[in-house]
């Protein structure tokens, strides 16, 4: 086995330390608790980011992107996560929001929605979560019905992040069948009659997902993605490197919070002594640094597996449940550590627990990966099996 990154992937990675450094951490004081930047200096950000050949690093050479592969896109995304500014942990000023989805439609759709994307002349988001089925699209109730060459959409999406600045949506409607089997893929542009947004949520971390709420839609068959009915395949790509993206998000900014940690215990004195003196502290750091260990090899290996074009579904779940469980417990020891200064929002480990927090729902539940790993077990297809696959 080989655990060596290649010479240019960790170029890359000091150069987006350093952008991260001097560009973006600057900004996390006015930023730190704000469900977004202002679009001119997201901008600005995107503008240098391009001047200096980061923008769309991890997209297919073939599209005008970096071609770094999942692997270097997440030692990117481990350094930018590092900031404390929500849209950094999403992190658009690098890279578009994208998924794989657009990627599969035909050539003009292509031209029309993906490579605009590319340039950052659009934005987009992506519809699938439902009030009635949360995790569980076999209870999608939006529904298209055929009307001679348009399609006619009912219904409503909830938690859609960036659904209040997507240029389009890349929306999941049922169109027959039963469970997976029925859904198709619909791009629908905004000021499309009868798509509306609906309620703005308020959650416990910085980010304002929408409610989406369609009345009657008409969208031309023209822009179905894929075949009518195989929809939830798209679907299923697009959660899976969701999930998988989870992981150096979560190292990154549970590898901040742990130098916070580590930081405070040298220069804090207690009865006489530095905070590090005492073992309680050093066995909270300890144990830190060995769940960031494991998580970081963990995430590695399923990126290393996605780059060969190996199955990596199962390994995704894991990731996501194991990487986001480690920051939660990483940024809850360094509350502890700081003792009342880390509740105080002079530091931002408050806002870091919140988002923390969050991530244990987002793009599905820690139960639901854990149902993922156990049909996969119980179906024989064991892990061990799975490492050099």
């Amino acid at each position: 086995m080989d655990f060596l990154i290649p010479e240019e992937l960790k170029q890359l990675r000091e150069s987006a330390r350093r952008f991260v450094t001097e560009e973006l951490l600057p900004l996390e004081p006015e930023y730190a608790d704000k469900h977004d930047i202002p679009d001119d200096i997201r901008a600005r950000l995107q503008a240098r980011t391009k001047e200096l050949g980061f923008w769309a690093f991890d997209l297919p050479e073939e599209y005008g992107g970096g071609g770094v592969g999942v692997l270097g896109m997440c030692l990117v995304f481990e350094e930018l996560a590092q900031c404390n500014v929500p849209a950094f942990r999403a992190p658009s000023v690098f890279t578009p929001f994208l998924g794989p989805v657009l990627f599969h439609g035909n050539a003009e759709q292509k031209e029309k929605y993906l490579q605009p994307v590319i340039r950052g002349d659009k934005r987009t988001c992506f519809a699938l979560t439902e009030a009635s089925g949360g995790s569980d699209p076999t209870r999608m109730a939006t529904r298209a019905v055929a009307d001679g060459d348009e399609w006619v959409i009912n219904g409503s999406k909830i938690f859609i992040t960036h659904a209040d600045k997507a240029d389009f949506v890349q929306l999941f409607a049922r169109t027959g069948g039963n469970g997976r089997e029925g859904i198709t893929c619909f791009l629908i542009d905004k000021g499309t009659p009868g798509m509306r947004l609906g309620q703005k949520f308020e959650l416990m971390s910085p980010d304002r997902p929408w409610e989406l709420v369609f009345d009657n839609a008409r969208v031309p068959a023209s822009h179905i993605v894929g075949e009518v009915g195989r929809g939830w395949d798209l679907a299923r790509e697009f959660l899976g490197m969701g999930r998988l993206i989870h992981g150096p998000k979560a190292i990154g900014r549970a590898q901040r919070a742990l130098k916070l940690a580590v930081d405070w215990a040298n220069q804090r004195n207690t009865f006489g002594a530095p905070l590090a003196s005492r073992q309680a502290i050093q066995w909270m750091i300890a144990d830190s640094e060995v769940e960031l260990h494991a998580a970081r090899l963990m995430t590695y290996h399923t990126a290393w597996k996605a780059d060969r074009g190996l199955p990596y579904h199962m390994e995704a779940a894991m990731v996501k449940l194991r990487c986001d469980e480690m920051m939660m417990k990483v940024v809850d020891r360094a509350i502890q550590i700081h003792g009342g200064m880390g509740l105080s929002r002079e530091l931002p480990l408050e806002v870091m627990f919140r988002d923390a927090r969050s991530r244990l729902i987002t793009e599905g539940s820690q139960e639901m990966q854990r149902m993922i790993i156990a049909s996969e077990l119980l179906s024989g297809r064991s892990a061990i099996d799975r490492i050099g696959d």
